[in-house]
């Protein structure tokens, strides 16, 4: 089932409002471009046949006049010999294929309104096709806008998680350095002392209570001299 039903629902069409209505406006204004497309080659079709009726009508209409004109010099050459019946019967003869030729004639008439009308509604439908496939064109660049639009966007996002993404391994590798650093100051602090720090550490400890045992003999001497 076609969109328009009818070439007048196709003149009187607003395109705009059905792709505003559509789901699927790209896919709509193809079928409809399809259906005008179509619609235009049967209208051209038929204005082919009814122009071969009407040249046909037009040499028809000749005939029957070159008919009649001859008929009408029949009579004429009957009365100039005197024969009054054969011009009679003469002019029947043109009174008949003149009523034929009315006949005709308004027929040529009418087929002249028929194409004036066919072609006045190709206009109009040419018309409307131009501009369903200036929609076509503007929806199609919209899609394409749209569409580059959102992969620059989803490009400038994912460029946002990346410089995001970047801090934050910074920020750690940052960290790693910093507990790094502690963890070199105190390095040694748990482990047991060798033998020779040790001994150092007696021999710093013999020299410290020698020096003990000195100030307190130097203080003990002292005293005793004050109690003499």
């Amino acid at each position: 089932m076609g969109i328009f039903s009818r070439m007048s629902d196709i003149i009187n069409s607003n395109i705009s409002a059905l792709l505003d209505q559509a789901e699927d406006p790209e896919k709509l204004i193809r079928l409809i471009i399809q259906e005008m497309e179509d619609t235009l080659v049967e209208v051209r079709s038929s204005s082919a046949r009814v122009l071969a009726d009407r040249k046909a009508a037009t040499r028809r209409v000749e005939q029957l006049q070159a008919e009649a004109d001859s008929w009408e010099q029949k009579a004429k050459l009957a009365i100039s010999k005197g024969r009054e019946d054969l011009a009679r019967a003469a002019l029947q003869e043109k009174r008949e294929i003149e009523e034929e030729l009315e006949a005709v004639s308004t027929e040529l008439a009418a087929t002249d309104e028929h194409i004036a009308q066919l072609n006045d509604e190709i206009g109009k439908l040419q018309a409307k096709l131009n501009d369903a496939k200036a929609k076509k064109k503007a929806l199609v660049m919209r899609t394409q806008t749209v569409e580059s639009r959102i992969k620059v966007k989803r490009q400038v996002n994912r460029d946002a998680l990346d410089q995001a993404f970047g801090r934050f391994e910074h920020f750690e590798r940052r960290m790693d350095n910093l507990e790094s650093q502690l963890e070199v100051m105190d390095m040694g602090k748990d482990v047991a002392p060798s033998l020779a720090a040790e001994i150092n550490a007696l021999e710093q400890d013999e020299k410290i209570t020698a020096e003990l045992d000195r100030l307190k003999a130097e203080l003990g001497g002292g005293e005793s001299s004050k109690d003499a």
